[in-house]
């Protein structure tokens, strides 16, 4: 059994734990993993890799990304999300559509992103939330992202709804906060869905039901392209 499942995470759920829930369909012993972690309030496709696809976990998460999103303008949050409470921002006036698609236009390409202070990234070996938490200061160093694209899908103060084409180790809060800084209004994450992964898209999907009612073979897709690529690389 070899394969990869392309998976609707549902919200509320880690990464982690739709590894788990998948895994006890597994034949005992079978290896899995996953290609891209999704925070628990987001849904959408989470790549599952069984068996020897569980090799091709470079060749995925260097795939581009489709994102759809909903940021909320007007306030921030300390997690750059909807995990902490908001902090309304004292604006002087809410922007317009003109402002916003500038602003937007700005970080489309490779742009210096500063990952949020609530991630899973090290600060001398111990995860940044973890001291983030702790009320310690958390200073993390700008990395080159790359923005493909960023079509805005609807806008009504103070919801900016967003589809977003991006690369690899984009944090799309870090986003939905610097446009806040630039429109100088504030701004966080409020939904987020990612609809895309290289060719497996969210239309193609599948529940952990379907899955729990169907078994995981039926669902499993194969791995012959990704096999490809990486001769194509040298992987």
């Amino acid at each position: 059994m070899n394969g990869v499942i392309n998976l609707d995470k549902p919200a509320g759920m880690s990464s982690a734990a739709a590894v788990s829930r998948v895994k006890r369909l597994l034949p005992r012993g079978m290896k899995i993993g996953h290609a891209g972690t999704l925070d628990p309030l987001a849904t959408g496709v989470l790549l599952l890799l069984i068996g020897k696809a569980t090799k091709a976990c470079e060749t995925l998460m260097g795939q581009p990304k489709q994102y759809e999103t909903t940021a909320k303008l007007g306030a921030t949050t300390a997690t750059d999300d909807r995990d902490s409470p908001e902090i309304a921002a004292a604006i002087q006036r809410q922007p317009s559509r003109g402002e916003i698609e500038k602003a937007v236009a700005a970080m489309v390409g490779v742009i210096q992103q500063r990952p949020p202070a609530f991630s899973a990234l090290k600060i001398g070996g111990r995860p940044a939330y973890e001291l983030a938490r702790q009320g310690k200061p958390v200073e993390l160093e700008p990395r080159s992202v790359r923005i493909d694209a960023i079509e805005i899908l609807s806008w009504q103060w103070p919801l900016l709804r967003m589809r977003i084409d991006c690369g690899r180790g984009t944090y799309i809060r870090a986003i939905a906060r610097d446009l806040g800084e630039a429109l100088k209004c504030g701004g966080y994450l409020t939904e987020l869905r990612r609809t895309r992964i290289g060719r497996f898209d969210i239309s193609q999907a599948v529940s952990l039901e379907q899955l729990n009612l169907d078994g995981v073979e039926p669902h499993l897709q194969s791995i012959s392209s990704l096999d490809a690529q990486q001769s194509e690389q040298g992987g």
